[in-house]
C-alpha cells in the first residue's frame, strides 16, 4: 500500500515541478524542464544527489516515462527508501516520498521480488503465460507498476506476463491506454487480461467512509461499455501492428462469462481483420462455468482457457463466491447448460456417438503459429 502511495505522491511532485497535470508518460516533458525549474529555485543541479536523480530518470526521445528507475528497483539490490527520493523545491535536499521502512519491511519486498522473478523466469523457460491478478484500487497502482516492469524484462520475445484490468472502474480505459503507450515506447510485448471486476461493494464502502469519489462505474451497462472500449482499443492497436508485420506485439485474454461480450469480441475481431489463428486473442472462463460458450469457441478455432482455482478451501471458496456474485444470472446460465447438455446427450445417442471426442490443434495465445 505504501508503494501505491508513492506513485500518487510522484504524480503530485511532477505536477508541482512542471505545472503539467495528468500522466507523466503522456506529458511530452523532458528532464530539461526539471533542470530549469531547479535552477529557478536556486537548487544546485550539479550536486551529487540531484545530478544522480536526474540521470536515473526513465525517458526516451518523446519525453519522460517515469521519474524513477523502476527497472533498477526490480533488478538491483536497491532499497525502496533509497530509490524514492526527490529534490525538495524549498531546501534542495533529497527527501523521501515513502515513509521510513524497517529492515524487515525492506527484506519482505526483496523476498517478494525474488519470488516474482522465479515465477516469471520459469514461465518464460516453459513458454507459459502468467496472469497477474488485480486487487482493490488502493493496492492496484503498485501491482500494475511492478507488473509493467516485469513485462519490460520478460516480454522481450513474446507476451509472457499479463496485467489484469478491471472494467468496473472508471479509470480502467485510461490506465490501459497508458500501459499500452509505455509498452510501445519501451519496445516490449504487452499482455492484458480484461475482466469486469469483483470488489465493487468494498470500493464503494471505502469511498463513502473516506469521503472520496466512488471509483466504480455507476451500473452494469457502463461497465460493459468500459469493457468493450478497452477491447476495441486493443484490437485497434493489434490491427495496426499486424499491418507492420508485428501481429504478436499485443496479446489479450477476454476473461468473461458474459455471452454478449464473447459475441461482441468475435464480431469485432472479424471487423478488425484479426483471425483466431493469429493467436493474439484468447478467452477464459472458470472450469465448470459457461462450458456452452467455451466449447464452441474452441471448436471454431479460438484459444480458450478453462481456469482452475487452486488452494486451501477457506481461500478458494471466497474467490468462487465473488465470481458467483459477478455473474448474478449464474443460476439461469446453469439451467441453460443443463438443457444444452441434455440435448447433446440425446444427439449422441441418436447418432451413435456416445464416446465422441472433438479433436483440435491447440496453439497458446501469443505463440507464433508454425
Amino acid at each position: 500500500m505504501q508503494l501505491s502511495e508513492v506513485i500518487a505522491r510522484t504524480r503530485q511532485y511532477f505536477t508541482q515541478v512542471t505545472g503539467v497535470a495528468g500522466p507523466i508518460v503522456m506529458s511530452d516533458v523532458n528532464k530539461d524542464v526539471f533542470e530549469k525549474r531547479f535552477r529557478q529555485e536556486n537548487i544546485a543541479v550539479e550536486s551529487p544527489g540531484v545530478e544522480k536523480w536526474l540521470k536515473n530518470m526513465t525517458y526516451d526521445k518523446k519525453g519522460l516515462i517515469h521519474l524513477f528507475s523502476w527497472s533498477g528497483l526490480i533488478d538491483a539490490n536497491m532499497l525502496l527508501s533509497d530509490l524514492f527520493k526527490v529534490p525538495n523545491l524549498n531546501t534542495g535536499q533529497m527527501e523521501p516520498l515513502i515513509s521510513a521502512l524497517t529492515r524487515e519491511e525492506e527484506e519482505m519486498f526483496k523476498n517478494m521480488m525474488r519470488r516474482l522473478h522465479s515465477i516469471f523466469q520459469y514461465a518464460m523457460e516453459r513458454d507459459v503465460r502468467v496472469m497477474v491478478d488485480a486487487e482493490q484500487t488502493y493496492f492496484q497502482p503498485a501491482i500494475s507498476r511492478l507488473t509493467m516492469e516485469m513485462m519490460k524484462k520478460y516480454n522481450q520475445d513474446k507476451a509472457i506476463v499479463f496485467n489484469t484490468y478491471q472494467c468496473y472502474l472508471k479509470e480502467t480505459f485510461n490506465n490501459l491506454s497508458l500501459d499500452l503507450e509505455q509498452a510501445y515506447r519501451q519496445n516490449f510485448y504487452f499482455g492484458a487480461k480484461l475482466v469486469r471486476g469483483a470488489y465493487m461493494e468494498q470500493e464503494r464502502a471505502r469511498a463513502l467512509e473516506l469521503e472520496y469519489e466512488d471509483p466504480v462505474n455507476p451500473d452494469f451497462e457502463a461497465t460493459t461499455e468500459m469493457y468493450h472500449n478497452c477491447l476495441k482499443e486493443c484490437l485497434r492497436r493489434i490491427k495496426f501492428n499486424k499491418s507492420l508485420g508485428e501481429t504478436q506485439r499485443i496479446a489479450i485474454m477476454v476473461a468473461s462469462h458474459n455471452e454478449d461480450t464473447v459475441r461482441y469480441t468475435v464480431r469485432k475481431m472479424a471487423e478488425f481483420g484479426i483471425h483466431p489463428l493469429d493467436r493474439v486473442i484468447c478467452f477464459g472462463q472458470l472450469l465448470g462455468m459457461c462450458d456452452h460458450i467455451s466449447l464452441p469457441l474452441g471448436q471454431a478455432g479460438f484459444s480458450v482457457y478453462k481456469y482452475v482455482p487452486y488452494g486451501p478451501v477457506n481461500e478458494v471458496l471466497p474467490y468462487l463466491s465473488r465470481r458467483a456474485s459477478e455473474n448474478s444470472s449464474i443460476l439461469v446460465k446453469l439451467q441453460k447448460e443443463k438443457n444444452l447438455l441434455g440435448k447433446e446427450l440425446l444427439r449422441r445417442i441418436m447418432k451413435g456417438q456416445v464416446l465422441y471426442r472433438p479433436q483440435g490443434n491447440y496453439i497458446p495465445v501469443g505463440a507464433v503459429p508454425k
